[in-house]
Parts: structure tokens; C-alpha cells; sequence
């Protein structure tokens, strides 16, 4: 099932219209690329609308939060609403300042989202309406570990049957759940923490799996998330004594150029709960 997903993005190659942080937005466009979809980043009040009505999905993305971009946010989230095209929120950093917070908020009440991805601090924010984050990172007394994954499971399918969301939590261990099932994926590797926009990217790509898959969104969230991972393994074992971060960085989007469905499926480790 997870190999369709990406055999309908490379097919569909589906219009992704992200308004995403200036820190991460050209990794994001790559990104896109190389899943087989295709970006445009346009974040101007004065255009955001008719960008997004050419576009199969949208992609919300707060890390770098300003006064000028929040109601374009709005504005094409409510667009794409009355299209009927998903729209994923990530909410970078929210419960880090009372602005990210409030936006966070404020977004998830005007714009109904297909998808939310974020780390457990952030998705535990938006849940509850106030937090605590170690600036965009997720605090460490609320990672998902084994112990606690089943209730983190509990956690985001209540969370998903609230929102009428898909709830993607990325972290050593990814949730992905709406209300009745949720995806625990264990693909991926630590040092992809260590690379600025991991996250951004798979959101993007994120956007471009659910796009190509309307009918089946848990599952290409699913395959998504599975696929982000899978290619950070991947690109690890290619490092070698002289590589860093930049390079893995690179080695990361080689190998989600390079992924086939067929690998996917073959790579892909979860269990449904």
C-alpha cells in the first residue's frame, strides 16, 4: 500500500504551494523535486490565493513567523478550503513565544488542516493551547519513547478525532494516526536532528504524498514520514570519515531522488495500533 503512495506522486507530479520559513524554503522546494512533485513558494498577500487555486495542496509552515505573513497564511488556507485541496500545518517552534502560540491557534480554528505535523512539544501545544519548547526542538521530557508510546498513541488519535486532522508526530519514534488507527514507524536515524529542516522538508513532502493520494490520507501520510526516514538511513550508511552535516544533508535528498516504490516498501518499518 505505501509503495502507491509515491507511485501516485511521481505519476500525479502534484503543484505544491508552500508558505514555509526563508530558513529551510530552497530545501523544501528540492524536496519536492526529488519525490517527484513540484513547488512554488509564494507568500504575498496580494497573490497567495490565486497561487494556491493552480495548486493541488498547500503547506503551512511557521518558523519564521511575521506580521506579514500571517494573513496570507489565513487567506489561503481559507482558499484552498473551498477547493477542496488538503492543506498540511506545521507548527515549528509553537509554545515558544506567545506569537507562534497564538498564531498556531488562531490558524487551526480558520483552516480546517488534512494534516498536522510536528514534533510532540508542538503537537502537545496546539492540543492544549500553551507549552514549552527548546526553541523549535521538542522538550525532552515529552519525547516519545516505548514506555510511553502507547499513550502518545491515545494522545494523537484524541487529538486527530478533535481536529478532523491526520496527526503526523515525528521524532525516534513517528506516530502518525487519525482517529481509529495510527501508524508507529520506527525508520530514520539521530543524526537527521543534526541537519537544520528534516522536518520542513517532510512536511513539504508531506503535502505532495496527500495531494497525489486524497482518497487514502493516513496512509500517504504514512508513506511520507516512512519515506523521510528510510532515506536518512539510507544517506547515513553513504557518509564516510570525511563527511558532516552538509553532506548528509545532500546524501538525504539523493536518496529521496533515488527512492522507488518498490524500496519503499521493502524499507518501510511500522506497525498499525
Amino acid at each position: 500500500m505505501l509503495k502507491e503512495m509515491l507511485m501516485n506522486v511521481q505519476k500525479n507530479v502534484p503543484l505544491i504551494h508552500n508558505i514555509t520559513n526563508y530558513v529551510t524554503v530552497n530545501d523544501c522546494a528540492n524536496i519536492l523535486l526529488a519525490c517527484g512533485a513540484s513547488p512554488i513558494m509564494s507568500d504575498d498577500i496580494g497573490e497567495v490565493e490565486e497561487i494556491t487555486s493552480i495548486c493541488a495542496g498547500l503547506n503551512i509552515n511557521i518558523g519564521t513567523l511575521n506580521q506579514r505573513t500571517i494573513p496570507a497564511m489565513l487567506a489561503a488556507g481559507r482558499k484552498a478550503n473551498e477547493l477542496g485541496h488538503p492543506v498540511v500545518l506545521d507548527p515549528v517552534g509553537a509554545g515558544a513565544s506567545a506569537l507562534r502560540t497564538e498564531t498556531a491557534q488562531r490558524i487551526l480554528q480558520e483552516v480546517h488542516f488534512a494534516v498536522i505535523r510536528g514534533n510532540i512539544s508542538e503537537i502537545k501545544t496546539l492540543a492544549k493551547g500553551n507549552g514549552n519548547t527548546k526553541g523549535v526542538d521538542a522538550d525532552v521530557a515529552d519525547r516519545v519513547t516505548e514506555e510511553n508510546l502507547d499513550q502518545a498513541v491515545s494522545f494523537a488519535k484524541d487529538f486527530a478525532k478533535k481536529t478532523g486532522a491526520v496527526i503526523a508526530i515525528t521524532g525516534a519514534i513517528d506516530i502518525v494516526a487519525d482517529y481509529e488507527r495510527a501508524f508507529c514507524i520506527r525508520n530514520g536515524h539521530a543524526d537527521m536532528s543534526k541537519v537544520t529542516g528534516t522536518g520542513c522538508q517532510l512536511s513539504a513532502m508531506t503535502a505532495a504524498y496527500v495531494a497525489a493520494n486524497p482518497e487514502h490520507v493516513l496512509e500517504a501520510v504514512a508513506a511520507a514520514v516512512c519515506a523521510m526516514g528510510l532515506c536518512g538511513e539510507k544517506a547515513k550508511e553513504r557518509m564516510t570519515q570525511l563527511d558532516g552535516n552538509a553532506s548528509y544533508r545532500n546524501y538525504i535528498m539523493d536518496a529521496v531522488c533515488r527512492l522507488t516504490p518498490d524500496a519503499l516498501e521493502r524499507g518501510a518499518k511500522y506497525e498499525v495500533r
